[in-house]
């Protein structure tokens, strides 16, 4: 499939979860890749409301983003270009049952393990790039509900 990138793109946003070191990664609707919560930026909403929004609807995370984004990525998919716009998200709290717990698994993973499961090669650039204590820095000022565990079934 040829890469769409000179055409516009459409924009999403995205968080990286993470709680005491790991990083939250859910299976894309297919099933078949891990990937971040992301979705498309509606009319009238920021980017960094998309993200918390994306990351309660695929993964039953709320949480605290940082103000600035990470970075952004690349992909395309259908014929079509994405833009993604990444935020780092430090996780207070985790659901059982939230909008899409049906559709997708929820993963806590180290960035170690998750540069196994992601294949997008720009999203894995943009988790590579976490210093290693990256986590570390709001640990103490965040105690999450429901501490994640390895897997979480549909």
């Amino acid at each position: 499939m040829a890469d769409n990138f000179n055409s516009p793109s459409l924009l999403q946003a995205a968080s990286i979860p993470y709680f005491e070191g790991n990083v939250c990664l859910v299976t894309s609707k297919s099933g078949k890749k891990w990937v971040i919560p992301k979705g498309s930026i509606s009319k009238g909403k920021t980017a960094s409301e998309t993200a918390l929004l994306e990351a309660w609807e695929e993964a039953g995370l709320t949480g605290k983003l940082n103000s600035n984004p990470l970075g952004s990525y690349r992909y395309s998919k259908s014929g079509l270009s994405y833009l993604v716009t990444v935020f780092l998200m430090q996780v207070t709290s985790v659901a059982e049952v939230y909008p899409e717990h049906r559709q997708r698994l929820r993963k806590w993973v180290s960035i170690s393990e998750a540069n196994a499961l992601v294949h997008e090669k720009d999203l894995l650039n943009l988790l590579q790039s976490l210093p290693l204590d990256f986590a570390l820095q709001d640990k103490s000022n965040s105690k999450a509900e429901n501490s994640p565990g390895e897997v979480i079934s549909r």
